[in-house]
């Protein structure tokens, strides 16, 4: 055999191999991105904070990186500036849900459903409306991470973030979510029924309308309730943060019936891909116990 033969049958074999190994597919679509995994064992659906984008999840949520080699699809949206979701919104993001999975030949089986901060109310109230509907797109499991899911206490918590005038952030977000509020639900102790119907639960009444179906999945809440940087950095308590709103959530949970749901409480992981130090952070979610949590099945 000739060198020449030689090498024409390596290159030859070389890239039959590399043909062969199954590649990740990514498509981009209106307001979503969507990378799917070469033999698909289950798909996350993230939504991101407010103000992010898909950009920002990529960046923010190190989780993310080689989930396809664990066999997990990552569909991760666009749909921010929303702290709730009326009755027309959960339509249309389950309709669009429905064509994203038909459209490119997702299985319909071993879906989870996550959202970081504001995303993590989305998250909530789009996997029980799926649940409720018996929509084609149906969650196996559903997780908020740092999120404020009772409206009200939301509400009040800005109230006092303005008094209190600790921090510019702080404050800007208070007035932000005052004005907002107001304007689109009203005063919470004249309009609770708002409150009530936008919030995941709502602690002041015990309201779990949008957390029956969810008994039927897997939850898990993950928050970060580190109280010294709170107290240094916004002069809050525990009672002030998302993690109380979280656990109260997770309680009713388990109170209506719920026997897989989880209230995961860390140390120490909340950064931010800069480096700096912040508890309300997409990565206190860590990755081992994500992926086995969504791969484990009949659990």
């Amino acid at each position: 055999m000739s060198i020449l033969q030689y090498f024409f049958i390596l290159s030859f074999t070389f890239l039959n191999c590399t043909s062969s190994k199954p590649q990740l597919e990514l498509i981009r679509g209106n307001n979503f991105e969507l990378r799917i995994a070469p033999k698909q064992k289950a798909v996350l659906i993230l939504f991101p904070c407010f103000p992010c984008d898909i950009e920002n999840t990529k960046t923010e949520a190190k989780f993310l990186k080689d989930l396809d080699q664990e066999g997990i699809t990552t569909l991760l949206l666009g749909v921010n500036h929303k702290l709730y979701l009326t009755e027309l919104e959960k339509i249309e993001i389950s309709n669009q849900l429905d064509s994203i999975f038909e459209n490119n030949n997702l299985k319909n089986e071993n879906i989870f459903i996550g959202g970081f901060s504001s995303g993590g109310n989305i998250a909530f109230l789009l996997a029980n409306h799926l649940l409720e509907t018996k929509n084609n797109v149906k969650p196996s499991g559903v997780f908020a991470v740092d999120a404020p899911l009772d409206l009200e206490a939301l509400y009040n918590g800005a109230k006092k973030d303005v008094k209190n005038n600790i921090h510019p952030d702080a404050v800007a977000e208070g007035n932000f979510i005052i004005e907002l509020f107001e304007r689109e639900m009203g005063i919470p102790n004249e309009n609770i029924e708002a409150y009530k119907a936008y919030s995941p639960y709502l602690i002041s009444c015990n309201s779990t309308k949008n957390l029956k179906s969810l008994t039927q999945v897997k939850t898990r809440f993950y928050c970060e309730p580190d109280l010294d940087w709170q107290l240094k950095n916004r002069q809050r308590s525990y009672e002030d943060l998302n993690a109380h709103k979280m656990e109260m959530t997770y309680l009713a949970l388990k109170k209506t019936g719920s026997i897989r749901t989880e209230f995961i409480v860390t140390t120490n992981r909340g950064y931010r891909a800069n480096g700096d130090r912040h508890p309300h952070s997409w990565n206190i979610v860590e990755r081992e116990s994500l992926v086995a949590w969504m791969l484990e099945r009949g659990n």
